[in-house]
């Protein structure tokens, strides 16, 4: 198996080129490599891989990643290097979602892995401590204990010194207006929050309209920073691609980023629809003598 190559200069040429003909930029979790397989051959033009997706490929939440259940870096690495890659053709590139607090490795390290492995993209979300609500108590522990933002915003940059593409990740608008001024993503991305919907999802009550709102308000503060940033709109109420249709007519994002809602919610139900099928069948003739 020859994994195919791609390079920055290669990435960043696709998505604008997508940015001025006004097609939508399309990024979408895998955990597993047919998941892969299917999201490049839908024309996705990134594959993101991170813990909690391959924990989602194994019934559980995304949420289960921020559980010390396991090496969340590790875990990225093994499995794009052994799953994901090979089972690509090239038509899409990966990139690796790392946690930058990893206190047991060095991030240049860990990102002269990823060149080495073929991947030239990385994001901070893999796990992020905005995951964590900010006025919590566990929130405060973890701070205090040199668990912060600001390394996933050290890390982008030294990604992008290395010559990685970074998709850099925010939670809210603070952390938003801070990540894009500091460390000058390629594409950012406003997470809205877990996607609802299926066995796992977490339905906060928000509509679409409420999630299309709030991405739009930092989106537009972004702009003033970088008015050439990729912004892109990620989950709470984007659950289908109706949802993220609105989003891509209420806001000024130049695409979206699917996770369950391209990966775990189909499985869900093709598997357990199909199953259930083969389940219900019954012998229409009797037991031959």
């Amino acid at each position: 198996m020859i994994v195919p190559r791609t390079s920055r200069p290669q990435i960043l040429a696709k998505l604008h080129r997508k940015v001025a003909q006004r097609l939508p930029v399309f990024i979408a979790s895998a955990g597993n490599g047919l998941t892969a397989q299917l999201l490049e051959r839908a024309g996705v033009d990134c594959v993101n891989t991170f813990s909690g997706a391959r924990l989602r490929a194994n019934g559980m939440g995304t949420m289960a990643m921020l559980w010390p259940i396991l090496d969340s870096n590790q875990q990225t690495l093994d499995y794009t290097r052994e799953d994901i890659l090979p089972a690509m053709r090239g038509d899409a590139f990966v990139c690796a979602c790392l946690n930058a607090n990893d206190p047991l490795k060095d991030m240049r390290m860990v990102l002269d892995q990823l060149l080495a492995m073929g991947v030239c993209s990385v994001s901070n979300i893999g796990p992020s401590i905005s995951y964590v609500d900010k006025d919590s108590e566990v929130y405060r522990v973890l701070t205090k204990a040199g668990i912060t933002f600001q390394h996933e915003i050290e890390m982008l940059k030294l990604a992008k010194a290395m010559g990685l593409v970074t998709i850099g990740l925010a939670f809210d608008e603070a952390d938003s207006l801070q990540l894009v001024e500091q460390a000058r993503p390629d594409v950012f991305c406003f997470h809205a929050g877990t996607t609802k919907g299926g066995l796992r999802g977490y339905d906060s009550g928000e509509t679409i309209d409420a999630t299309a709102a709030r991405t739009e308000a930092v989106n537009r503060k972004l702009r003033q920073i970088d008015k050439d940033l990729i912004l892109i709109a990620h989950g709470a109420a984007m659950e289908t691609p109706e949802d993220a249709q609105f989003v891509l007519d209420h806001t000024t994002v130049d695409g979206f980023w699917t996770g369950s809602s391209t990966e775990r919610i189909p499985i869900e139900q093709a598997v357990l629809g199909t199953a259930q099928r083969f389940a219900s069948l019954r012998f229409t003739t009797p037991r031959k003598a």
